[in-house]
């Protein structure tokens, strides 16, 4: 019997009507496994995986395949979003037997829960050296029926290194957190690997170094470093004008398959755009490139219109696959791709060979033979005439059959779009855009946050999903409250920021060691409790919960707070020489710690012009993780960064500190953007 049905998870439902008898992860599955005596096949996806969905189709959805697995197998189907403690721990045992990883993840377990043979994609008959899934199936099971030993003795050795693996992260155990001379090993890394031609670092396929470049920008704003800004603009322009931006409807897909950035991985995902949203807002507001500014607002334009839910929250993902109108089947990228004779039937011969100019569309293709990617590899000469072009292709293309769209929502994620959305809403006046944000972090509230002060993983629909929260999730919503108090003044979410940092405290905090751990002390046991300091397609939840007790304690003072933080900070200066490119937020948050961070007390009316223009200046500042309180002078009572600031002559005033020592109130914005060094934009 199949058992998705039910499922909160889309990637779940995907898999209900194969004829294989998925279970959920859950204790009754494994007990399953117990009862007959048999391995556990473990498959691990999620709903804009383009390889999940074509094993999907080649294997669990063949008669005969799902007939051989559900009789020697206990199949269990595991969307990695919603469990990503289940994928961390698996997934590193794969990159440890076999040296590389990727999903579909496809791991077989004892009952026990234990590893002893691992892959990823297998296709349907033998290919390129890899045996096909039935080969696979049929090798395991002789294995464990005939060598059951042999499976104990590997499912031990993996056991034992994943503990040798986690031995590792004890190397930042009371070391100071990065200073100086870390932070530029730091710099000095990045620029090794740093493309200085296509922007980027390393080569194919490229993802967005979103991590990276926030901590390259507080860098150079801490340091003045030319090489640290010009990483950032030549990394961002070249994103911003790829195949990998969306040129007509804004946002970011997945990754590059090439070094230059022209061919996306076409699915986009919640926290790519989130995470990339701030940083081109940040490089706007370092630099005030126009470019930036533009892909900050349409990237938050797409967010809001495209992965909004009914609900108020965001969606995770859109497809990398959708249905090509010429075939009638599903291919990835059929919905962002043109061939020139399409432009020449919607816009005319003219026109089209404009836009085609404009947006790289040739007759060779730039992504198939005869289709390209849209690209802007220069800006248009007619700011009109484009913007008219584009409204034409994006109104055209919105024919076209849509990509799905999994609408779970993940606490994480939108704890990270709430903190973009708010600070782009302040930034480039669009309030809508602080409501929206508003909207996402009340849904979190009343769908996914208990009386306990403990944090569900997912909802859809309005639904709570089954999942505890992780890590990330009660690090990067407390980052998202703190930006929309920073943004609104509304000290109920400073103080909600609060309540998710003292359970992190409390339930994922080693007290020994100062380290951090991926799931709370009271989650599912499994094979081994996760803990990564580093960075992966979103920034670690040990480094984001860092960041953020270090900004609530600038808030209120709070000892505690400040120190978990430095504590938690450690293990970065031990790998910030060795792997900057996976501990970017980390980096970013040690930028932070070392200016201060900076704590702006803007004290005035609410609805006062006056401290409404001191409160925009303040924001406008780019010293490293800057905190920015705003309210009348009683709100000192519920923010202390506030207590004891008085108006100036019945004035709103604006109070700048740093490491205990303040520089004169100011009445002045102008005075107060000198104090930040804030651009005049």
């Amino acid at each position: 019997m199949n058992r998705l049905a039910d499922a909160t998870s889309p990637y779940l439902q995907q898999h209900a009507e194969n004829p294989v008898d998925w279970w959920e992860w859950s204790p009754e599955a494994f007990a399953e496994a117990a009862r007959r005596g048999v391995p556990v096949l473990l498959s691990v996806g999620y709903a804009a995986c383009h390889w999940c969905h074509v094993m999907a189709h080649e294997s669990f959805e063949d008669a005969a395949v799902a007939g051989y697995l559900n009789e020697r197998f206990v199949a269990v189907k595991v969307d990695r979003e919603e469990r990503p403690d289940v994928d961390a721990v698996y997934m590193e045992a794969v990159q440890a037997a076999t040296g590389q990883g990727g999903w579909p993840m496809t791991v077989f377990l004892t009952p026990e829960k234990a590893p002893f043979y691992f892959g990823t994609y297998f296709p349907p008959e033998p290919r390129h050296g890899m045996p096909s899934f039935r080969q696979v199936l049929e090798g395991v099971d002789a294995a464990w029926r005939e060598r059951r030993d042999e499976v104990g003795e590997v499912a031990g050795r993996i056991r034992a290194e994943l503990a040798e693996r986690a031995a590792v992260y004890g190397a930042g155990v009371g070391v100071a957190p990065p200073g100086e001379k870390e932070l530029h090993q730091a710099l000095v890394g990045l620029s090794r690997s740093f493309d200085p031609e296509r922007g980027g670092f390393g080569g194919a396929p490229k993802f967005p170094p979103s991590m990276v470049l926030e901590f390259l920008l507080r860098h150079h704003a801490r340091t003045g470093s030319a090489a640290a800004l010009e990483q950032v603009r030549g990394t961002a322009a070249a994103m911003a004008r790829g195949g990998i931006y969306d040129q007509l409807g804004g946002g970011f897909a997945r990754y590059a398959v090439d070094a230059g950035w022209v061919v996306p991985h076409f699915e986009k995902m919640l926290y790519d755009n989130a995470l990339l949203i701030r940083v081109y807002l940040h490089l706007w507001r370092a630099t005030g490139d126009e470019l930036a500014r533009r892909v900050a607002l349409d990237s938050a334009d797409f967010l809001v219109r495209e992965l909004g839910t009914a609900e108020g929250g965001f969606a995770s993902a859109l497809d990398a696959d959708s249905v090509d109108p010429e075939t009638g089947k599903s291919a990835e990228g059929a919905y962002y791709v043109w061939e020139p004779g399409q432009l020449v039937d919607l816009l005319g011969p003219a026109d089209a060979a404009t836009a085609a100019r404009l947006f790289s569309v040739t007759a060779t293709g730039t992504f198939e033979e005869g289709r390209s990617v849209l690209q802007l590899l220069a800006d248009p000469a007619d700011e009109a005439e484009y913007a008219q072009l584009r409204a034409t292709l994006l109104a055209a293309r919105a024919e076209r059959p849509a990509p799905a769209r999994d609408d779970k929502v993940v606490a994480a994620w939108n704890g990270l779009a709430i903190a973009a959305l708010a600070e782009c809403g302040a930034l480039l006046d669009r309030p809508d855009l602080v409501a929206a944000a508003e909207r996402a972090a009340d849904l979190l509230l009343s769908v996914h946050l208990s009386a306990e002060g403990r944090l569900l993983r997912t909802s859809r629909d309005g639904r709570p999903g089954a999942n505890a929260g992780v890590l990330e999730d009660y690090a990067d919503v407390a980052e998202g409250f703190l930006a929309l108090y920073a943004v609104t003044g509304e000290a109920a979410w400073l103080k909600l920021a609060g309540g998710l940092l003292d359970t992190v405290l409390k339930h994922f905090a080693d007290e020994a060691t100062g380290s951090l751990y991926d799931t709370a002390d009271d989650a599912e046991e499994l094979i081994r409790r996760p803990q990564d300091p580093t960075d992966n397609a979103t920034p670690s939840g040990w480094t984001a919960a860092a960041q953020a007790l270090l900004s609530y304690a600038a808030y209120t003072g709070s000892e505690r707070h400040r120190t978990a933080a430095e504590r938690a900070l450690g293990v970065v200066a031990a790998l910030a020489g060795q792997a900057p490119r996976f501990i970017g937020w980390g980096l970013a948050a040690a930028e932070a710690l070392l200016d201060g961070p900076r704590e702006v007390a803007v004290v005035g009316p609410v609805g006062d012009p006056r401290t409404a223009a001191l409160h925009r200046t303040a924001l406008l500042a780019t010293a490293p993780g800057a905190v920015v309180a705003v309210g009348e002078p009683a709100a000192g009572t519920e923010v202390p960064l506030l207590a004891d600031r008085p108006l100036r002559d019945g004035a709103p005033a604006a109070y700048v500190c740093r490491h205990f020592a303040c520089q004169a109130p100011t009445t002045d914005p102008a005075q107060l953007g000198e104090q930040l060094g804030v651009r005049h934009h």
